[in-house]
């Protein structure tokens, strides 16, 4: 299912934070949104979803206007990954997956055999089975957002919509969970991520989109679209991409301070020395 925003502008009450942007994505592409803190990035995300009112322009699912359907209908339709949640009650992994068989499910009922085992494959795509009798909040955070993914999927949407997915997780976690996206991708759904670090973008995105002031600086394939003045625009700072390769042969483009490394600080190296000898 094709997602496009067509003159979209959001905002809360009065105040407008995105201004007239227009954005198609299709199915089976990894969009990536970057930009600073404030730009605008989790309105535009809550406007899609249904959770702001639209200020302007249209979101359209297939050609199709979003604007009167019921929250069921879009979480029929569109899955949400936050940036990280933690449930008030410890919950089994296995039943917080299958909280987003909800929309499919009539008001008052309990989920049938049948959502049990879309939320037990879910958790087989992403490869955490294993996790399936565990407390949910007994979890590592990186654990916790890969069955936040599987509760997305157990809703069998057609687009997914995930904000800073890695927000908070170390770089371990980080790649756990990004190696996840490009594999929803070929289940054919169109992915929009935001993130904070380009380099997310240039390795798990398809095309890209720079958002700045409530604005599309730039929407293209990221190794076009992110440059070092753009990256200058949206953050502030200084920084240069350089190409590196890695133990594979591929090559990867990273972003690096444009400023040189912090000197070594001396009388802490050799206080260390002392102390390892004594």
């Amino acid at each position: 299912m094709r997602l496009e925003l067509r003159n979209l502008s959001c905002g809360y009450g009065p105040r407008r934070v995105i201004d007239n942007i227009s954005l198609t994505i299709n199915p089976g592409a990894v969009v990536g949104l970057l930009g600073a803190n404030g730009c605008g990035k989790t309105t535009l995300i809550k406007t899609i979803l249904g959770l702001l009112p639209v200020h302007g322009g249209e979101v359209l699912l297939d050609g199709k206007n979003i604007k009167n359907w019921s929250p069921a209908q879009i979480a029929r339709v569109m899955g949400y990954i936050p940036q990280m949640h933690t449930p008030p009650f410890p919950f089994q992994v296995l039943d917080v997956v299958l909280m987003g068989r909800t929309a499919h499910i009539k008001p008052f009922a309990s989920p049938a055999q049948k959502d049990i085992k879309i939320a037990e494959k879910a958790l087989e795509i992403l490869n955490i089975s294993h996790l399936r009798s565990r407390i949910y909040t007994e979890i590592s955070g990186g654990e916790r957002q890969l069955v936040l993914i599987a509760r997305a999927l157990a809703q069998e949407p057609k687009v997914l919509i995930m904000d800073e997915p890695t927000a908070s997780l170390d770089f371990g976690n980080q790649i756990k969970v990004l190696s996840q996206v490009n594999q929803l991708a070929k289940l054919n759904m169109a992915v929009l991520m935001s993130c904070h670090f380009p380099e997310h973008a240039f390795i798990y995105s398809s095309r890209v989109v720079l958002l700045n002031e409530g604005k599309i600086l730039y929407s293209g394939i990221p190794g076009e679209s992110i440059t070092s003045e753009r990256l200058k625009t949206l953050y502030g700072v200084d920084v240069d991409i350089v190409t590196v390769k890695n133990r594979r042969g591929h090559n990867f483009q990273v972003c690096i301070p444009s400023r040189g490394p912090v000197e070594p600080d001396e009388n802490f190296v050799e206080s260390e020395k002392e102390y390892a000898l004594a």
